[in-house]
């Protein structure tokens, strides 16, 4: 059979081959474009074990008959396991539980060919530029990154990320956030048209802490002093965030097993214990955390219990040459980090389990969230974001439940839009 499936017919014959386990690498409209967005052109399935892999055009300007986007996902469907480059951007297209991710700890890079750099560079705004590549370089494409990256099949798979991970950051992508696109404008020069932004998590960086930028925005950054934060606004009634207070002072007290502190006020239970006010407290607990215990709080519980954990993780990292991180089961390897040291493991560490310990909390939240017309549309670290519906009364203390229950403490703020 040759390698494009070009009309119906083919596709049916294409159908009923062995297609238990796949490799599919989704072609959309524009790579510039955000998948929550933008449509397929092509999809490129390579049975695995076999020879080679096809390509079937969804819309191309080389193809005359129109194949459909359901054909396929039916095809998928009955797939056992269908691997991926990227499964939270897979999702955007097929929502399949059967995807597993291969780069979730080998994130890749794999060249374009000549004429995608030709015509990428030529056409960066083009709405559909992947149609106007030619077919066959599409397929050159996906042939090289399908033997980049076969030997990852066989390799162990992280469900907490492949399953969890994948799902929550795809949920809030496809929220979008609710803009005034014309303050939006005039802060982010982007010149949109549309009501709606989409935010763009990246959790396969060095310690899963998600950084989320699209368009070359920041989200996770955006600058509380001059006003754009006002671009955000509700689709619904308002804004309604949610700021875990203490939050990494609370993430170490549960990794070395402290409770004789009250976390509900933690830098003022502690500023009493350092002797010092409560804002210099804030600022001195962060610099033990990130920079090192100091000798003059050594006979602090909390502190000398932080430090006497670091030394333990410090030793079991260099004795058996990694760690893994509680609820993640993440794996930091000696021979894979570079000028490494107790105090630059520990902090990976608690990024690892503060990423980790929220995955968990938005699995609950989207569960919460089915079905509603209040969205979660962004998380940044500490704080969980909603667009909140006021006919919905009971999803702010059925959020307030969750957060509770997971023995955390928050601020709320809200407001008409995100400047609050």
């Amino acid at each position: 059979m040759f390698w494009l499936i070009e009309n119906k017919q083919q596709l049916k014959q294409f159908a009923v081959r062995n297609l238990s386990e796949i490799f599919v690498e989704i072609i959309p409209y524009s790579p510039f474009t955000h998948p929550a967005e933008s449509s397929i052109s092509c999809i490129y399935i390579r049975p695995i074990n076999h020879y080679k892999g096809y390509l079937i055009p969804i819309y191309h300007t080389e193809v005359e008959e129109k194949l459909f986007e359901d054909e396929v996902f039916l095809i998928l469907k009955q797939a056992q396991k269908i691997y991926v480059k990227d499964k939270k951007e897979f999702l955007h297209y097929f929502p399949l539980r059967n995807a597993v991710d291969l780069t979730l700890l080998n994130p890749t890079y794999i060249q374009l060919t000549a004429a995608h750099e030709f015509l990428y560079q030529k056409y960066p705004t083009h709405p559909s530029v992947n149609t106007l590549v030619p077919i066959v370089k599409h397929y050159e494409y996906c042939e090289s990154l399908f033997e980049e990256l076969e030997h990852l099949i066989e390799q162990p798979v992280n469900e907490f990320y492949n399953h969890k991970a994948t799902w929550v950051f795809y949920g809030i992508e496809q929220s979008g956030l609710f803009v005034d696109n014309s303050v939006y404008n005039q802060h982010f020069n982007q010149g949109i048209q549309t009501d709606v932004v989409y935010t763009q998590y990246n959790f396969k960086t060095l310690t899963t802490r998600p950084s989320n930028t699209f368009n070359g925005i920041n989200y996770a950054a955006l600058n509380k002093e001059n006003g754009c934060r006002s671009s955000f606004i509700p689709r619904n009634t308002k804004l309604v965030e949610f700021d875990i207070s203490a939050y990494h002072p609370t993430l170490v007290g549960w990794l070395i097993n402290y409770d004789s502190i009250d976390f509900s006020n933690f830098y003022s239970a502690i500023s009493k214990e350092m002797g010092i006010s409560e804002s210099q407290a804030k600022e001195s607990t962060f610099r033990q955390l990130y920079g090192g215990i100091q000798k003059e709080y050594e006979n602090i519980e909390y502190f000398s219990k932080t430090k006497k954990y670091i030394y333990d993780i410090w030793e079991e990292f260099n004795n058996s040459g990694q760690v893994i991180v509680p609820i993640s089961g993440y794996c930091f390897k000696k021979d894979k980090l570079d000028n490494m040291n107790p105090q630059k493991l520990f902090n990976y560490i608690l990024q690892n389990l503060e990423t980790s310990y929220n995955i968990c909390i938005l699995w609950e939240i989207f569960k919460i969230l089915k079905g509603k017309n209040t969205k979660l549309v962004m998380y940044t670290y500490d704080a969980f974001l909603f667009d909140w519906d006021s006919k919905e009364v009971d999803i702010l203390y059925q959020i307030e439940n969750i957060l509770s229950a997971n023995n955390l403490h928050y601020k709320v703020k809200n407001g008409k839009n995100y400047d609050f």
